[in-house]
């Protein structure tokens, strides 16, 4: 499966919008949203960062790896 994104999740935890998210780490709702949904190819770690000083929490928390079934 690969990285799985459980942005939206911390969001939900955090009772936060994505808008105020977005408008704190100077990126567009779209992208956000593309990120939100793992969408995304890549992410800086700037913006990274934004998000967990934003969201009071670790890269780990945002992220997280899943092991395809024929690597199990």
């Amino acid at each position: 499966m690969g990285i799985k994104v459980n942005l939206a999740v911390m969001l939900a935890r955090r009772n936060v919008k994505s808008k105020d998210l977005a408008e704190y780490i100077g990126i567009t709702e779209a992208n956000l949203s593309l990120l939100k949904g793992g969408k995304v190819k890549g992410i800086r770690f700037d913006t990274l960062d934004a998000i967990c000083r934003f969201l009071e929490c670790q890269p780990g928390d945002i992220l997280e790896h899943e092991a395809d079934a024929a690597d199990v």
